[in-house]
């Protein structure tokens, strides 16, 4: 596997990742306490700003390697 693919496969699972661990943590929200305040928005938030950051950091022109 290349660097540059290792890198794009890293961010997938990521990305995927944040995706079933936020519905896992909504899906409980919703059976246990949906009259409560929802609690899941902070690790959406938090979570969602270093996979913000994953992505800018792989998609950033100024980390675009040159191919050989």
């Amino acid at each position: 596997m290349t660097s540059e693919a290792a890198i794009r496969w890293g961010l997938r699972a990521h990305l995927f990742s944040y995706v079933i661990g936020n519905l896992a943590q909504i899906v409980t929200w919703w059976l246990f306490t949906p009259d409560h305040f929802f609690w899941p928005l902070w690790s959406i938030l938090g979570w969602g700003i270093g996979l913000m950051f994953h992505i800018w950091a792989v998609r950033s022109p100024a980390n675009v390697r040159p191919r050989h």
